[in-house]
């Protein structure tokens, strides 16, 4: 009696679960006739799983800014110091000794007393509407120790030349000897002197053009630097830049009082 009321108890919930596995397999076939065919359907009671709603595109956009963002302020906050000094330094120093040397060259050709072939190399020459220094239009050479020769590469340009030396500030006269001239070096008046003196005194102002320029070179380096170079550290190389310009122009006109005393003496 207990084995057969248990096996009926078995039976009825094996019953029980073939409908209700029937019942969710088979298709509700009831809506069909009251609308149409629709392959989405959004009624709540057909919904799959609930996960969390996820808002793909603004989560993302907020993602990469904030991004952006902190990127944006690291590069904003990281300032690279570059110590500028050393080669503004260099250069500026570079650029002065070059303007120095130069004038020591051109003071050298200013020799009292005798004939120099560089004593003609300051005069510039009118030719064909072009204006050239003397040495690249004729062969300077020195006779003996009172004349000058000057010889054209081209015998047409001889009259330009002849004008040109008789117009500088030296007091010389050169004469026409064939396809040549001769230039007499006259004993050093007051007046050749005075000549001698202008020569010098040019190119003083020439010299301390150039050193000047190498400053404003420099100044503007550490201007353009901005924030990359210190405030402090840019003043104290400002003043050095200063320094270095004072100390040239103080050489240079130092030179240039050597040789008017030179020329004074005869």
């Amino acid at each position: 009696m207990a084995i057969a009321l248990r096996r009926a108890l078995i039976s009825s919930r094996n019953l029980s679960l073939l409908l209700r596995t029937s019942s969710l397999h088979s298709p509700d076939h009831s809506h069909f006739a009251s609308s149409p065919p629709c392959l989405y359907n959004s009624s709540p009671t057909h919904a799959g799983p609930n996960f969390p709603a996820i808002n793909f595109n603004g989560d993302t956009r907020r993602g990469f800014a904030k991004g952006r963002k902190s990127k944006g302020d690291d590069d904003a906050n990281t300032v690279e110091i570059v110590d500028i000094g050393p080669s503004v330094k260099a250069t500026a120093v570079s650029l002065m000794e070059a303007a120095v040397d130069a004038l020591s060259r051109e003071l050298s050709k200013l020799r009292t007393g005798r004939a120099s072939a560089g004593i003609l190399d300051h005069i510039i020459v009118e030719t064909g509407g072009v204006k050239m220094p003397l040495s690249r239009l004729a062969v300077v050479s020195v006779i003996d120790s009172k004349t000058l020769s000057v010889t054209p590469y081209d015998p047409n340009a001889l009259k330009a030349l002849e004008s040109a030396i008789v117009s500088s500030p030296l007091g010389l006269n050169p004469k026409v000897d064939g396809q040549r001239l001769m230039a007499p070096i006259p004993p050093l008046t007051k007046e050749h002197m005075q000549a001698l003196c202008k020569v010098v005194t040019k190119s003083s102002e020439d010299v301390k053009q150039s050193i000047r320029r190498a400053r404003q070179k420099a100044l503007d380096t550490i201007k353009k630097a901005g924030s990359s170079f210190p405030k402090d550290a840019a003043k104290r190389l400002e003043k050095e830049v200063d320094d270095l310009t004072k100390k040239f122009i103080k050489s240079a006109e130092d030179m240039c009082k050597a040789k008017e005393k030179e020329i004074a003496a005869g």
